[in-house]
């Protein structure tokens, strides 16, 4: 799903769905801030009073396409986790990937969840759907650092912290295929790999065998 700014046609009895198209197809051609939920029904072919049979406000709305985004960020995850294979650290460089492919392939799920300013406690769903995402990468972490003896392994929570702040802080500076983006003389899934990979070697859990997977 890549939203360029192309809608759907509006289709009477689905009026909610056509809402969160309009709202997707907003933000991507302008970020949170170019959102309205009149331009949303506008843009959706119904009336501005149309949009409060399913959402109280505009906020709503957004909480709603943030919270889609979170699953179909989990589900990019567990695809490239997968299960830890070929080793749980070539695991963890392929969520990092998955995790640019999805700031890069979905720019209106991205910025809904990360520059909407959205607290997750306020919209039902909201705050479980981005903790299952994060799931996977605590996964990932807790396998990578079963590989030292239990008294040399770091936090996996703080692995992941860490791991997913270097993840965003590489979509959000050079990910990105708007023009904020800055250049850099590789490219951001290789500045994110030798980054995991230099972080996982400070902590013992990467190069030789671990990363090989024979330990």
């Amino acid at each position: 799903m890549n939203w360029s700014g192309q809608r759907r046609g509006y289709h009477h009895g689905n009026l909610r769905e056509a809402l969160i198209e309009a709202a997707q197809v907003l933000i991507a051609e302008g970020g949170p801030a170019a959102f309205t939920i009149a331009e949303a029904a506008r843009r959706a072919g119904v009336s501005p009073a149309a949009p409060y049979r399913h959402f109280r406000d505009a906020e709503t709305l957004l909480a709603e396409v943030a919270l889609r985004g979170y699953e179909h960020l989990a589900e990019a995850l567990l695809r490239a986790w997968a299960g830890g294979r070929p080793t749980p650290v070539r695991g963890l460089e392929a969520i990092g990937r998955a995790y640019l492919n999805f700031a890069r392939s979905e720019p209106a799920f991205y910025a809904a969840m990360f520059e909407a300013r959205l607290n997750p406690e306020n919209h039902a769903g909201l705050l479980s759907a981005s903790e299952r995402a994060f799931a996977v990468m605590r996964e990932a972490a807790e396998a990578v650092a079963s590989g030292l003896p239990k008294g040399e392994r770091p936090p996996p929570l703080m692995v992941a912290l860490h791991l997913w702040a270097m993840a965003h802080g590489v979509a959000a500076l050079f990910g990105r295929r708007d023009g904020s983006r800055r250049t850099l003389p590789m490219s951001p899934d290789d500045l994110l790999e030798a980054g995991i990979l230099v972080y996982l070697q400070s902590l013992g859990l990467a190069g030789g065998s671990l990363a090989g997977g024979s330990r």
